[in-house]
Parts: structure tokens; C-alpha cells; sequence
């Protein structure tokens, strides 16, 4: 008989392709890692990966058997998810991931009304920029800023974020476009939209500062280093910082939420979905264009 978590260990190995991967992926030790993989092989009496020094490759028969893997982890999954669905009393653990300038800066501040409102669910907030799986139960209401286009789930667009250009009141080059001087994201970034939009208002005048998250541009902005670009909900909270993008082009994100069809109309499911858009909608900076 084959071992379910035997096959569980194998599908991260051929996702992350080394054993330290999956290792980190399921948090527990290369040897366990290991171990499970000869447990599955030993099994099926067959080779399914190439233990290469700097990488695990699967074989011919590994890749046959991964499309076989792959099948009964979306069918366990999907019991776990009609399990879920079947508990109607709005109590239990659910799992919201948003993007980090959200969960700080917004939906934290609300946990008070939340719990006030549903005090048998734990609401956990995780702070996330990268996509999650919800089939893969990473989490069990997701808001994006990108419409999520996995499969078996649903997403609505509730909401749009506008960005504009902010410095401190006291900026010394605050009336001098010209010799304005920018707070950005690493290179890393670059593929984000509003990299390219800062950049491109930034032209040819210098970059000097990066930082990887928005929290950290905006302690950057008030203390004076240059102009950044912020979600306006956020700049308009502080009367220290001034936007100063008027004559240029404007730029916004939109926020979908989404959940895996399954689970949507489960009472605990609905109960964050629900609070998760009122915060949004209340906040004028955020309501849908």
C-alpha cells in the first residue's frame, strides 16, 4: 500500500527540484525528506528521481507518476475543502492572505471589529506580496492586486488602489521638481507596475534610496529622503506628507478577493469575505472605480 504522505514528500521534491526545498516547503529535515522519497520508491519498486549533486530530477517514470500525484492531491484537497464547508457554526481558523502595505496599514487596525463581530473565529492575517494556492489550502481567502487565475477559484474585483507621488512638507527640493530625488524599490522589482510607473515619473533624475516594502518608502518619505510613490490611502493618513503629483499621468492597482469555489459559501468563509470588502469600500481612498 502506498503511504499518502510518501507521495505528499514526492510532489515537493518535483516542485522545488532539490530535497532542501521540499525540505523548507513542508518545514521538517532533508533526512525526512529523503526518506520518505526511498519509502515511495521502494513502494513502487522504481526510480523516480535522479539524485543529482545540486538538484533532484525526476525520471521518465517519476513524470509519469507525478501527473498521477498531482491528480490525488487536488482530490484530498477537495475532501478537506467539502469537510471545511460542512462545519456551519462560525468558529474555527481562517487564514486571510493580503499584500503587506494592506494587512499594515488597513485590515490590522480592523481586528477589533472583527473579533467584536465573530468572536469564535481566528482571524489570521498574513502579510503576503506573492501569489498563494488556494487549492493548496495556503490560504482561505486571498486579496490580490493582480486578478488571481487559479483554477477552482473565484475572484471579484472589490476595490482600486491609486497611487500618487508624496514628500515630506519640509523636503527641501519640495517646489523644485526639477531636483527631486527618488525612493524606489530594488531591480528586483522591476517587473512590478508601480516600479515602472515611479520610474518613468522619475526620468533621468536620480534614484537614492531602495526598499523593498511600502511600509519602509513611507518612513523614508517622512523623514525627509526624496519622493516616493504611495498608495494614496496611505499618504492622505499623514498631514506631514504632501502629494505632488498632479500634472502626471495617474496610476492605480485593482484588489480582488478571491477563494476557492469550494469553500465560498461557508458561514466562516463568507464572514471574512464580507468584512474583508466593507473595510475596503468604507475607506474612499480604496472604493471601486
Amino acid at each position: 500500500m502506498v503511504d499518502w504522505e510518501d507521495i505528499r514528500h514526492f510532489l515537493a521534491v518535483a516542485q522545488h527540484g532539490t530535497l532542501s526545498g521540499a525540505a523548507r516547503s513542508l518545514r521538517v529535515d532533508h533526512a525526512t525528506i529523503s526518506r520518505r522519497l526511498a519509502a515511495l520508491e521502494a513502494a513502487l519498486n522504481v526510480r523516480l528521481v535522479d539524485r543529482l549533486p545540486r538538484s533532484s530530477r525526476l525520471t521518465p517514470v517519476g513524470r509519469q507518476v507525478l501527473e498521477r500525484a498531482v491528480e490525488m492531491e487536488a482530490g484530498a484537497n477537495g475532501i478537506l475543502r467539502l469537510a471545511k464547508a460542512a462545519h456551519a457554526p462560525l468558529s474555527g481558523r481562517i487564514k486571510l492572505s493580503a499584500p503587506p502595505v494592506l494587512v499594515a496599514h488597513l485590515l490590522a487596525a480592523q481586528l477589533p471589529r472583527f473579533r467584536a463581530a465573530y468572536p469564535d473565529i481566528r482571524l489570521s492575517l498574513s502579510a503576503e506580496g506573492q501569489q498563494v494556492s488556494l487549492s493548496r489550502r495556503e490560504a482561505d481567502v486571498a486579496l490580490r492586486l493582480v486578478k488571481p487565475n487559479e483554477a477552482n477559484s473565484v475572484a471579484r474585483k472589490i476595490g482600486t488602489m491609486p497611487y500618487g507621488l508624496y514628500a515630506h512638507r519640509s523636503y527641501p527640493q519640495l517646489t523644485a521638481p526639477e531636483r527631486w530625488q527618488f525612493v524606489a524599490f530594488d531591480p528586483s522589482f522591476a517587473h512590478m507596475p508601480q516600479q515602472q510607473w515611479l520610474l518613468r515619473m522619475a526620468g533621468d533624475r536620480p534614484v537614492v534610496c531602495e526598499l523593498n516594502q511600502i511600509s519602509e518608502h513611507l518612513i523614508a518619505v517622512r523623514a525627509g529622503v526624496g519622493v516616493a510613490g504611495l498608495p494614496c490611502f496611505l499618504g492622505q493618513q499623514d498631514r506631514d506628507l504632501i502629494r505632488i503629483d498632479h500634472d502626471v499621468p495617474s496610476f492605480s492597482r485593482d484588489i480582488w478577493l478571491a477563494v476557492h469555489r469550494d469553500l465560498r459559501n461557508t458561514p466562516t468563509i463568507r464572514a471574512v469575505m464580507d468584512f474583508t470588502t466593507a473595510v475596503v469600500s468604507e475607506n474612499r481612498d480604496l472604493s471601486v472605480r
